[in-house]
This record gives structure tokens, sequence and C-alpha cells, in this order.
């Protein structure tokens, strides 16, 4: 008894019956299923929160390597010194590199072949993060410099092309250099054609030597820069003033680059990766609400009649109510913090397990993981937990001796408003992401709503298809005990199909999420690409292609170069006279292609293809935007001289990842007789073992063309996708577990409840085979039915997140409402009969004892 006999109940502090109140309860295990609840929620979260924060810091950190720091300036003419200067007094470590296209050739003694190559001159310091992968001797060893003066570092492709061997020398421009090592990976090999060609790597103090770098000459200037650890700051501060000193001095040809911009085929992998570690945390979080939403009921009923007692014993309600806060706020502020421990320590076992596939330490973790553990285990327990535990101060004291009344009711709807509000919100926080978090939200709310319709549509003809003369007895039981109590039901189906929601939800996004990826860079996706095909040289190019056991199917492309004139009459030298990108971007000559047939990796986001469409045109979305062309509009090409208008018909989204030919203009005809043409194809090249010395013959038969091998830049991206699908993965199935231990909690809830109606029954005569027939028959039935209603939902919900927030095209198999049935039922049965063990085998008396404790 918490009132002592001398003391009386009204004079009790409210926080010494708190805390009486708490030390009772735990003791007794009445708190166990909703602490249990609460750190299994906070631990998956934060688990997630502390793993997720560091991949993406690391991901990010690691990407930075393929820009070759955390900014760069690139520039068509050398960077000012004063760029480099402000860099240094600011505390920034600086390297340069200049690249271009050129011709490397062999000696006469070697032969005197020659080989279009990548030309890349880089100063001491260089990379700056990241290290060159290099070949000398049989060996690999990773390095943190470039060549030394008088060297030069080349691909493999070059030694092959050249027929030379390391020491020999190789003549660039004037300059005659020794061939030093072999590059194998070059980290921020970029992501044009040229930087795709095989590489030369050289020092800057050799550049004037060769004589190559002349004032028409086209070079591409970088300035990259880095910041110390824990001085990210510094690094935003260089580019706000890059920015404005480039716009402020009208410097031409100059821009800042940053990861989003400089790699958008690594920047479209790391976002998705990390809306897929957001969507996995905040379903995490919605699991973790419906089981502390049941066990907060499941605790607030065992604490009817205590609380009907010390209503008996004079206690008023407002302390009561002081009394079960007070428990609730510490005992969960309690379990949060070891939650968050416990999640701590859980990543750190992540970290472990996944040490092999992480190449680089993971930087430490943020404090925003800890905070947001907190944040959900406190806003669970008061927005889901303590709503029904209050009802508790409103019980009659008439309940003593009467048990029906005092029962606990629904939550008033501003109860409900404020604590779906307040998870709402968390959601929101967890997501960081708009568009996946207003999907994410709405699509549960919509859903839990249509759960519970559904299911009390389910129960009310329920009553009605079971006939009681012909369907076997522990069929009609089970219908029968499952319509007597809709409410219960309602909520009982609403709750798993929540919960079974969200693990169908993460099961068909996880699968389809990641074959979009791999199918963005497949182990077969093409590694190269040539260009420069004549038109007299197809047939017997693609027979070469053929002969090589090159796989068909491969990208094959007229190429067309044209200078855009004007839009709509209007001359492009007038209509972005004040937009600089814009103007960038229409100065250069377009490649231009056609195609009756749109290519299968680009969709139309505007308009419609139509193939053979006469004086028609497909745009790309990007230069779309950039020069502010709209469907309808006429854009008029200078090619070869010849001047072609076309209309705008359909605009595309292209994804540039997806290492395929890609063209931002296309017109979509078969045939283009009167313009100067060319070829080009992007293809997977056979190994060395099938078709050795196939670059090189290849180059040889056809000396015109341009083999670009983009094998290492594909080999590096397959890399860095591998480690986040795999770092997913186990994301993914730890969550999975935390979802079905939830789901687990969620059956259990319903142990006393189910007990005192097998009390009844079997004080009416019903054996425990039957009652066993009953049990099984209510959790397939509940259990299917909320497994089809969560597939159903999930499928709408994860259709709309694969389109606006992971941008992929997605449709459910028609088959997934089936397997989500039957999944739901096996799930149903199997946490059923965990929970449920022993209940049917107690002696008929202690049964009844029980059930009229409760």
């Amino acid at each position: 008894m918490i009132a002592s006999s001398t003391t009386p109940a009204r004079e009790i502090s409210v926080w010494r019956l708190a805390a009486q109140q708490a030390l009772r309860d735990f003791r007794a295990g009445e708190l166990r299923l909703v602490l249990v609840a609460v750190m299994l929620a906070v631990a998956a979260l934060s688990a997630v929160g502390f793993f997720a924060d560091r991949l993406q810091a690391g991901l990010t950190r690691d990407a930075a390597q393929l820009l070759g720091g955390d900014t760069v300036i690139s520039s068509d003419h050398p960077v000012p010194p004063e760029f480099e200067a402000h860099a240094r007094q600011i505390g920034l470590r600086a390297a340069r590199t200049a690249a271009f296209p050129s011709m490397a050739r062999a000696t006469d003694e070697q032969g005197g072949a020659s080989r279009l190559v990548a030309v890349k001159a880089v100063s001491t310091g260089y990379p700056l993060r990241g290290s060159l992968t290099v070949q000398a001797e049989g060996a690999e060893a990773n390095v943190q410099a470039g060549p030394a003066p008088g060297e030069v570092w080349a691909d493999a492709a070059v030694l092959d092309a050249l027929g030379v061997r390391l020491g020999d020398a190789l003549l660039l421009g004037d300059a005659r250099l020794k061939l030093a090592k072999v590059i194998v990976v070059e980290p921020d090999r970029g992501a044009g054609f040229l930087s795709f060609a095989p590489r030369v790597m050289l020092h800057e103090d050799d550049l004037p030597a060769t004589g190559l770098v002349q004032p028409a000459s086209r070079v591409t200037y970088r300035l990259a820069l880095a910041a110390p650890a824990g001085a990210e700051a510094r690094i935003r501060d260089f580019t706000q003033w890059a920015g404005a000193k480039i716009k402020g001095e009208g410097q031409r040809g100059m821009r800042v680059e940053s990861l989003e911009s400089g790699r958008p085929e690594m920047r479209q992998t790391l976002d998705r990766a990390e809306k897929f570690l957001n969507l996995v945390a905040l379903l995490a979080a919605l699991l973790a609400a419906v089981a502390v939403a049941i066990a907060a009921r499941d605790f607030a009923q065992r604490h009817l009649d205590d609380c009907a007692m010390l209503r008996v014993l004079g206690l008023p309600q407002r302390r009561i109510a002081g009394a079960f806060a007070i428990e609730f706020v510490a005992l969960g502020l309690g379990a949060s913090l070891a939650g968050v421990l416990a999640g701590l320590a859980m990543h750190l076992l992540f970290v472990q397990l996944l040490g092999a596939l992480v190449p680089a330490t993971l930087p430490p973790p943020g404090v925003w993981p800890a905070l947001l553990g907190l944040g959900v285990g406190l806003t669970l327990l008061l927005g889901f937990g303590l709503p029904p535990v209050l009802q508790l101060a409103k019980v009659p004291p008439l309940r003593v001796i009467r048990r029906d009344v005092g029962q606990l009711r629904p939550a008033s709807l501003g109860v409900l408003l404020a604590g779906a509000a307040s998870f709402a919100g968390l959601l929101l926080a967890v997501a960081r992401d708009p568009m996946l978090g207003a999907i994410a939200v709405g699509g549960f709310a919509v859903a839990l709503a249509f759960f519970a319709l559904l299911a009390w549509l389910s129960v009310w003809l329920l009553r009605r298809a079971v006939p009681e003369a012909r369907a076997p007895r522990w069929l009609v039981l089970a219908t029968r005990q499952i319509a007597a109590r809709p409410a219960f039901t309602v909520l009982q189906v609403s709750s798993l199909s929540v919960g079974l929601m969200a693990l169908a939800l993460l099961v068909l996004l996880r699968t389809d999420l990641i074959d979009s990826w791999r199918a963005s860079t497949p182990k077969d996706a093409p590694n190269r690409f040539v260009i420069n095909v004549q038109p007299d040289q197809v047939d017997d190019f693609r027979a070469a292609l053929t002969d090589a056991k090159v796989p068909a199917g491969y990208d094959w492309y007229p190429m067309i170069r044209g200078r855009l004139v004007s839009i709509n009459d209007e001359p492009v030298s007038t209509r972005f006279a004040e937009n600089e990108r814009a103007r960038r971007t229409v100065e250069r000559e377009f490649n231009l292609s056609h195609t009756a047939q749109m290519p299968p990796h680009n969709q139309v986001v505007q308009g419609q293809w139509k193939p053979d469409e006469a004086d028609g045109l497909s745009i790309e979305q990007g230069v779309a935007e950039t020069i502010g062309a709209q469907l309808g509009d006429t854009l008029r090409f200078d090619i070869g001289g010849q001047i072609r208008d076309a209309r705008v018909t359909s605009i595309r989204k292209v994804d540039w990842g997806s290492m395929r030919a890609n063209f931002f203009i296309i017109y979509p005809v078969a045939r283009m007789d009167d313009v100067p043409v060319t070829f080009m194809a992007a293809f997977h090249a056979p190994d060395a073992a099938t078709a050795p010395g196939f670059d090189n013959s290849l180059t040889r038969r056809f000396p015109n063309i341009t083999a670009i091998d983009v094998s290492a830049s594909v080999r590096q991206l397959q890399q860095v996708l591998d480690q986040v699908i795999r770092a997913v993965e186990f994301l993914f199935a730890f969550t999975l577990a935390t979802g079905l231990a939830v789901l687990f909690a969620a059956v259990s809830a319903t142990r006393e409840a189910r007990a005192r109606e097998y009390a009844v029954m079997r004080a009416c005569g019903a054996g425990a085979k039957l009652l066993g027939q009953v049990q099984r028959a209510e959790l397939l039935g509940v259990g299917a039915l909320a497994g089809l209603l969560a597939t159903v939902a999930a499928a709408a919900v994860g259709a709309a997140l694969a389109r606006y927030a992971f941008e992929f095209q997605w449709t459910a198999a028609p088959w997934v409402p089936l397997a989500g049935a039957l999944a739901g039922a096996w799930l149903a049965l199997a946490a059923g009969w965990w929970s449920l063990r022993g209940l049917l085998h107690r002696p008929v008396m202690d049964t009844l004892r029980r059930a009229g404790e409760v």
C-alpha cells in the first residue's frame, strides 16, 4: 500500500508518491513493456542515427577525394594568384592542376607510335584528398604526392598503345620525360570525355618545357583547397568570398565547384543513400509509437483498480495525475538515456562489422543523434504513452465494488491532435527532407484512417459471413470473439497494419532502390566511349566489335556538332548578355544527335516524344532550365554552316550517373541526311583474356577514332556504390529486426485481455485444443488482414516516395498484397505463439483468479 496508516493520503508529497509508485511498478514489472518499448525505439533510432551520421560524413569526406578537395576553383585561364594567397592566409591547403588533351609519343627507337591522352600537370602538395595508387616494378602502392620533376606517370593503356615500358622515355610536345610509374587509381579523375582518356601526369615545373600550352590552348585550370579537421567553416567562408569576387570582377570562365556541382553521378547516389537512411530512422520511430501506445494503454488498464483504491483513500485527482506524469517523465528520461547509450554501443558494433567495407576511418559521431534520441523517447511517452495513463486520475472510487465502471476511454480529439502534431514534427525532423517527410507523415496518417475504416468494415462483415449452423465450432468461436469486441479488434488490426506497413515499405523500397542503383552502374556498364567514327567506317567498326565479342545492345548514336544561334528568333548573344551561366553554356558547341526511339535511360517530363516528328527536338531538362527554353519554343542551330530550326516538343530528364551515352539535344528522327555527322559508341570492352590488345588493335585499325577508357572511373564509382549498398543493407536488417520485436510487443500487450476471455470459455467447458484452434484462427485472420492492408498502403506510399523523394520509377508487383497477407498471418501467429505460450495450459482456477485480479 502506498499510503501509510499514520499519514493521510492527501498529505503525501506528489514527488514521494511518484517515487513510491515508480519503485513499486518497477519491482512488479508493470513498466517493463513501456520501458522496453522506449529503450528499443531510442536504441534503434540512435544506432541508425549515429551510424548514418558517421557514414554520411565519411562518404561525403571520401567523395571529396573524387573532386580533389573540399572546394575547387575551375577556370579556362590560370587562376589569379590572389585566390591561392587568400586561401593560404585563412589556413587552407592548396594544390594546382592543369589539364588538357594532347598527343603522347613513343621515341623512334620504340616505334614512334602516338596516342591521344589527357595531360595533367600537378603542383607540389597534390593530391589534397585521398591518395594516388601507382604501380612500379610489379607492386602497387598508395602515395601522397604526384610525379617529381623530370618524370611522368601514365595509365596502363598508354603503355599498351605506345608499346613502351617503365623506364622508357615518353615524348610530350618538346619535352622528353622518364616514364616512372603506372597510374592505377587517380582520386579526382573528372567526369568529362577528355578526363576519361588515358592519363599522363607530370609535375607543373615541366609543363613550360613541353611547349604544349599556347595562348589559344584549351586548358582547364583547377585550384583545389582543403581545410584542416574541424575547420570546415573556413571552406564556406572562402567559397562565399570567391563567389563574390568572381561575380564582382566579372571573371569569365571561372566557377566554384563543390561535390554537388563537380560530381553529379556521386551526388545522386549519396543523396539517395542519405534519404533511405533517414527513412529507416523515420520508420523506426513510427514502429516505436505503435508499441508505446499499446504498452501504455496496457499499463493503464492494469492500474485501474489501484487508482480506484487511492481515490477511496482520499487522494485527489490532481495528485494522482501529477504522480503518474512525474513517474513517466523520469522513467522515460532514464529509458531514453539508456537507449542512447545502447544505440551508441550498437553503432560501434556496426562500424566494427563494416570496417572492411569502409576504406577509411569514419569521423566521430555528432551530438545530433543523441539529442534526437532523447527527443524521441520523451515525445513518444508524452504524446502516446501519457494520455491513457492520465485517465487513471479520473477513475471513480465506485470501481472498487463495481468493476464495470471507470474503463479507459479513447483519448480526446485534442489529445490525439497534440500527440499526432508532435509526432509529425518529430518525423519531419528525422526525415531532414521536406518531400520525404511530407509523403511519409501524410501517407501514414491517411493509411491509419484507411486501416481503421477497413478493419471496422471487416468486423461488420465477419458477423454475417460465418453461419453458426454449418461452420466449424472453432471458427465460429474465433469470429464471434473478434466481432464481440470491435473496438479492440480495430485497434489491434490498425496497430499491426501500421507496423507491418513500415516493414513492408522498407522491404519493397530497399529491394527496388538497390536494384535501381545497380542498374545505373551495373558490372557490365559501358567502360569505353568511342567517338569520331566516320560514316564510311560504320560497317567495319561494328563488325570489329562483333568479332571481339562485345555484347550486343551497346549504345550507338550519330553525333552532330552544332552551335545555338537563337531562341524564338532572339539571338543568344542578346538574350543572355547578363546571364553568365547561360552564356557560358551557349557559347560552346553542342553535341547533338538524332534517333527515332528515345534512349531507354531517358525520361520525358514534359511534352511528348513522337518518333520521326519533322522539325521537332527534345532538350535535356537542366539545359532547358539554364537557357529558359520551354515547350513550343523554336531553337535555331548552326550545323556545319547549315541553319536548322526546330521546335521543342519534349523535355527529358537524363540520368548523368548512368555511364551511358547522353545528349542535351536530340532530334526524334531516324535520318538526317543533309548534315555532317560522325558516330559514337559506348560499350563494355572485353577483358584482356578474351581479347588481348583490344584497345590497341582498334585504334590501329581505325586511327582517326578517339577511344576513351572510363573503366577506372566505373570501378571507382562501383566501389563507393557497393559501400553504400552494403551499409544500407546492414542498417535495413537491424531495423527489420527491431520492427519485428516491436510487433511482438504489440501482440503481447493483449495477453491479459485474452486471459480473461479464455478463463470464461474454459469455465464453460472449452478444452485447450479448441481454444488453441480459436487462438490460431484469430491470430491468422487478424495478421492476414493487417498484412494485406499494410502492403496495399506500403505500395502506394512507396510509389510516391520512389517518384518524388528518390527519383526512380517503381511499381509494386501484383503478387505483393498476397505475399503481405501471408507474411502478416505468419508473423502474427509466430508472435502470438511466443507471447501467449502457456496461457492455454493454466489450471482453470488459476486462470480465473488471474483474470479476476486484473
